[in-house]
C-alpha cells in the first residue's frame, strides 16, 4: 500500500513512547485509502512528557484532523485539550484526540471498542450482567464507564492496590444509576468474585511479556464465562489460554483495537456520515500484528 501525499493532505496519528510496533498506522491508513480519504497517519514518539504540551501546541496549526494517544500520555493529554467528552472524564482517560479550527476535543474510544468487540466477536450484552474488571489504571476506566452506560447489574474493580480502584470506583458512582460499582482487592479471597462473574475484563498490562502469567488463576474461571483480554497478541495470551482450558470463551484485544479506531475517524470525519472499513482495519491490523509476533495493549 502506498499513500499519496500532496499539499492537500490531512494528517492524523498516535502520541505515545515506545511507538516501535504500534499497529494504528497500518491500520488506520488502510482505511483512509478505501474510503478514500486524502489523509496520512503518522507515529509521534514522545520520550519526554515535558514535550507533550509544545507538540500539541504545533498539532493546533497544523492540518491535523486528530491523533490517538496511548502509553504513558492518555492521563496527561486530558489537560491539554480545551473540552473532554463526560465518558472520558469518567474514565480518567483520553485516548483520540479531534481537532477542528485549532480546538482540541478528548474522547475515549476504548470503552466502545470493547463494547462493540464483545457484540461483534462472542455475542456479549452486557445488560444487567455480573462483570468483573482486572485493573485500576485509564484501560481499566474505559471498560468500567463503558458497562455503566450498556446498564451492567454490577461492575467489580479488582486491583492489586485496592486504593486505586476505590478512586476509579467513586469517580464513576455518580453516574451509575442502574449499576452497582464496587472496588475489590486483586487477592486469594477475590476467587468467588471471579467464579460469579458473566464477564471477566483484562485491563492489565499482565500477559505482554513473555514469561508473564495469567493475571489470576484459571481455577477461577468456569464454562459459561465470557474472558476478555484487552492485550491483542500474535498467539493467545496466558489468560486466554487459562479461559479456554477451563470451558470458557475467551476473546483478545484485536476487535477493541480495531473498533475504536474506526471511531475515532468517525469522530475526525466531522458530519461526513462515514462509516469506517472495520473489516479492512481488521485484515491490516492482523497482518501488522503477525509481522511483528509482539503483544501489546492499550487499543492503540
Amino acid at each position: 500500500m502506498s499513500v499519496d501525499i500532496s499539499g492537500h493532505t490531512k494528517l492524523a496519528g498516535i502520541i505515545g513512547m515506545p511507538l516501535d510496533h504500534t499497529l494504528s498506522p497500518a491500520m488506520h491508513n488502510a482505511a483512509y485509502e478505501a474510503v478514500g480519504l486524502d489523509w496520512a497517519y503518522v507515529p509521534l514518539p514522545i520520550a519526554e512528557e515535558e514535550h507533550l504540551a509544545r507538540v500539541v501546541s504545533a498539532i493546533r496549526v497544523l492540518p491535523f484532523v486528530g491523533f490517538n494517544v496511548t502509553m504513558p500520555y492518555k492521563q496527561s493529554i486530558l489537560e491539554l485539550c480545551d473540552e473532554v467528552a463526560l465518558t472520558a472524564r469518567m474514565a480518567g482517560a483520553v485516548n483520540a484526540v479531534h481537532c477542528s479550527d485549532g480546538r482540541l476535543v478528548g474522547y475515549n474510544t476504548d470503552g466502545r471498542g470493547l463494547i462493540d468487540s464483545l457484540a461483534t466477536d462472542v455475542g456479549f450484552d452486557s445488560a444487567e450482567r455480573d462483570v468483573v474488571v482486572l485493573g485500576a489504571g485509564g484501560a481499566a476506566g474505559a471498560a468500567v464507564v463503558s458497562f455503566i452506560l450498556s446498564k451492567a447489574a454490577r461492575v467489580t474493580i479488582l486491583n492489586r492496590t485496592v486504593e486505586n480502584a476505590e478512586v476509579l470506583a467513586d469517580r464513576v458512582r455518580t453516574h451509575a444509576r442502574d449499576t452497582e460499582v464496587s472496588a475489590v482487592q486483586l487477592d486469594d479471597l477475590a476467587s468467588a468474585v471471579v467464579s460469579s462473574a458473566d464477564l471477566v475484563v483484562n485491563a492489565t498490562p499482565v500477559g505482554m511479556a513473555s514469561g508473564d502469567p495469567s493475571p489470576i488463576p484459571g481455577e477461577w474461571l468456569h464454562s459459561g464465562q465470557i474472558v476478555a483480554d484487552m492485550i491483542y497478541a500474535a498467539s493467545d495470551t496466558p489468560l486466554m489460554r487459562a479461559a479456554t482450558e477451563a470451558g470458557a470463551r475467551a476473546v483478545d484485544g484485536l476487535g477493541m483495537l480495531v473498533s475504536q479506531g474506526a471511531t475515532a475517524i468517525e469522530i475526525w470525519s466531522e458530519g461526513a456520515q462515514l462509516e469506517a472499513p472495520r473489516d479492512v482495519m481488521r485484515t491490516a491490523a492482523q497482518a501488522a500484528l503477525e509481522r511483528s509476533g509482539r503483544r501489546m495493549i492499550d487499543a492503540t
